[in-house]
C-alpha cells in the first residue's frame, strides 16, 4: 500500500506541475519558451525560499524531473559549491550538480540521431 501512495503522491506533483504549464499554454499569450524559462526560474526562487525540498519531500520524481526540479538542482549545486570553494563556484556549482542528467541527455540524443534517419520537410 505504501508504494501506491508514493506512486500517488509522485502523479498528482508531477501532473500538477504539467496542469499549470498547460494552462498557461492555452490560456496566456506566453510562448512555451517564456514558461520553460519560468519554470527553471521558479525551482530556483522555491528552492532559494527554502520551499521546495518540502515539495521534492512530498513528490518524490514528481517534483526533481520537470524544469522546476532542474532550477532547483542548479541552484543546490552553486549554493554547495559556494560553501566549498568561494565565488569559483558560482561559476561551477550549477554544471557540476546537473552533469549526470546533461550527459545522459546528450548521451541518448546522440544515440538517437545514430539511430534514426532524418527527412525533410515536404
Amino acid at each position: 500500500m505504501d508504494v501506491l501512495m508514493t506512486y500517488a503522491r509522485v502523479f498528482v506533483c508531477g501532473g500538477t506541475l504539467c496542469l499549470i504549464g498547460q494552462v498557461l499554454i492555452d490560456k496566456t499569450t506566453l510562448t512555451p519558451a517564456r514558461i520553460l524559462v519560468a519554470y527553471v526560474v521558479s525551482g530556483v526562487v522555491l528552492g532559494a525560499a527554502g520551499l521546495y525540498p518540502y515539495l521534492v519531500e512530498f513528490g518524490g520524481a514528481g517534483a526533481t524531473v520537470p524544469l522546476t526540479g532542474f532550477g532547483y538542482l542548479l541552484a543546490k549545486g552553486v549554493a554547495k559549491a559556494v560553501e566549498e570553494q568561494g565565488a569559483l563556484g558560482i561559476l561551477t556549482g550549477g554544471l557540476t550538480a546537473a552533469a549526470g542528467g546533461i550527459t545522459a541527455a546528450m548521451f541518448f540524443g546522440l544515440l538517437a540521431a545514430l539511430l534514426s534517419r532524418s527527412k525533410p520537410k515536404s
